[in-house]
């Protein structure tokens, strides 16, 4: 039985702009195992950085506020920690890459002081050993020749060099969980590939366990074991990754899947797209939040929330019509046509 290192239970974080209150991130549970890769997506706003940043309590406290849940590492709750004790949790046992590299590294040190920096702040390390080290990682990460590279500045780097900097800068204390917080959105494909074989190869090294943010269902595939889909806050389906891209059981996760670009796909076809715009976090959700958008909703949709279940074992939805005993029947390219089945 794989042995869980992070258990994130009915989390709960909102975010508060004077009379408003946006549930950005609502009862969101998933657990993580050692050497496993959890990829968590969604389209923008759907709550995946949020969950990720809550992680690491890094949300903004004039702003957010984590209202509920628990984040259990290795048996204790990050979220009853005082600031100092977090402070030895990240970067040690838990550390993050950013979204934009070019915004994450300081562009007046050069990328060796940047990389001492964070390794003496966590390690009791002459300059000079952590020098040493800094180097070690710029060699770990692929940059070629890191004692000259050391000394560069940001913007000496490519796009690409820059995020195995910024993998570098995550790996300076031999954390246990990596959380990649869409780590090749700037990147071009090719650059992508790259990274993500990095990736791949460090986790092997380091024995880490990953959990990977993003948009993109390909990177999921190529990185991933579980899988949650996130929409309005919540987690909508949860499954091993082949289970979930074989067998999809929500219409959000239909939509996703079906707005993907194959290589298979007629150039001349029109492209699918889901209608509508996520709703309004900062208004109660009666029914359930993908209603306004999916073209299977019922009028329970529109009333009574639907409950995450597992209709087969470690395969979890939140719909109505996915359960033991009733399945939906899923119809032909309905977010191109726009077709819906409303009563």
């Amino acid at each position: 039985m794989s042995e869980s290192i992070l258990n994130v239970k009915n989390l709960q974080v909102e975010f508060k702009s004077g009379s408003i209150i946006t549930r950005a991130v609502n009862g969101v549970s998933f657990a993580l195992n050692k050497n496993e890769n959890i990829g968590i997506v969604g389209e923008s706003g759907s709550g995946k950085s949020v969950t990720a940043t809550s992680i690491l309590r890094l949300i903004p406290s004039s702003s957010a506020k984590i209202t509920g849940g628990e984040i259990i590492l290795n048996g204790r709750d990050l979220l009853k920690l005082s600031n100092r004790e977090m402070r030895k949790v990240r970067g040690n046992e838990i550390s993050m890459i950013f979204q934009d590299p070019s915004t994450s590294l300081n562009p007046v040190f050069t990328v060796g002081n940047q990389l001492i920096e964070t390794i003496r702040a966590h390690k009791k390390l002459t300059k000079k050993e952590a020098k040493q080290r800094a180097i070690e990682l710029l060699e770990l990460v692929g940059i070629p020749a890191p004692e000259k590279r050391i000394n560069m500045y940001p913007h000496e780097f490519s796009g690409g060099m820059r995020q195995r900097v910024m993998i570098a800068i995550a790996l300076a204390c031999d954390p246990k969980i990596l959380i990649a917080d869409e780590p090749t959105t700037a990147l071009d494909v090719t650059v992508q590939a790259q990274i993500l074989n990095l990736m791949k190869d460090l986790q092997e090294k380091l024995d880490m366990s990953i959990i990977m943010i993003t948009h993109d269902l390909g990177v999921v595939w190529e990185m991933c074991d579980q899988i949650l889909v996130m929409y309005a806050g919540r987690v909508v389906e949860s499954a091993k990754v082949e289970d979930l891209y074989h067998n999809p059981l929500h219409p959000y996760t239909w939509g996703l899947l079906e707005s993907q670009i194959t290589e298979s796909q007629d150039s001349h076809a029109p492209l699918a797209s889901i209608p509508g715009s996520p709703p309004d976090l900062s208004y109660e959700i009666k029914g359930c939040p993908f209603v306004d958008r999916c073209p299977y909703a019922q009028d329970i949709c529109h009333n009574e929330a639907p409950k995450l279940i597992e209709p087969t074992e470690g395969h979890a939805v939140a719909c109505h019509f996915q359960t033991e005993t009733e399945k939906l029947e899923r119809r032909e390219n309905a977010y191109i046509n726009g077709d819906t089945i409303r009563s």
